[in-house]
């Protein structure tokens, strides 16, 4: 008689995850961003781990210590937050009882950021869909077709995803290749490594005046 939606991320842990974005948000910067892709979801905020915390630290027991005291006593007196210091273990732990992968934390490019897979949508296929940078699957295989006959089977779609952006725009930095590929820029500097592991991609003159070079193979 009565119709009940089950989320495909637990709402109780999504929740949190945007709670510790507030709480913890430095707000002389940027605005907090929930960026929404067929495979996951991406939640970066501008902001610092405690002196002496690592993302470890993080995910094991610790003390609170919020960015923001006065925006968590709020939250806390609000009912928001039930108790100091367990956000991120409320958060693994309600992925982990309805059997999801838990969400990967990292520190990168000045804040926090939180992937959050997509369960039944993580494995399907990005033909024909729009990638991240206005980069259509389309034009970033064919890109790749022209460039990497000999190693193509090997590229991940957030390689080929790279080779397509840089083929547009050689001067591209890595940090601004995270954002429009969609994962953080750890990542893109090891995808890079890959790409050059693999003799397609260059990289000419200096780190910050260079430009990136795509090699053609015959």
């Amino acid at each position: 008689m009565q119709r009940i939606e089950k989320l495909e991320i637990p709402e109780m842990a999504l929740r949190e995850v945007i709670f510790n974005a507030i709480i913890h948000k430095d707000y002389t910067g940027a605005p907090i961003q929930l960026s929404v892709y067929n495979d996951k979801l991406i939640l970066w905020n501008e902001g610092r781990l405690p002196e002496d915390f690592t993302i470890e630290t993080l995910l094991g027991k610790h003390p609170s210590r919020p960015f923001n005291k006065n925006v968590a006593d709020v939250f806390f007196k609000a009912g928001f937050i039930e108790a100091w210091g367990r956000g991120i273990a409320k958060i693994t732990t309600g992925f982990k009882n309805e059997g999801l992968k838990i969400p990967v934390f990292e520190a990168t490019m000045g804040g926090i950021m939180v992937t959050i897979e997509r369960p039944g949508n993580a494995k399907k296929s990005n033909k024909n869909k729009n990638v991240p940078g206005n980069v259509p699957a389309k034009v970033a295989d064919k890109v790749v077709d022209k460039v990497v006959d000999k190693v193509v089977d090997k590229l991940t779609d957030n390689q080929k995803n790279i080779i397509a952006l840089i083929k547009r725009n050689p001067d591209i930095s890595a940090r601004q290749l995270a954002p429009q590929v969609g994962i953080s820029h750890r990542k893109i500097q090891e995808n890079i490594a890959k790409l050059k592991e693999f003799g397609i991609l260059e990289r000419i003159g200096s780190p910050k005046g260079g430009h990136w070079k795509i090699i053609e193979h015959d």
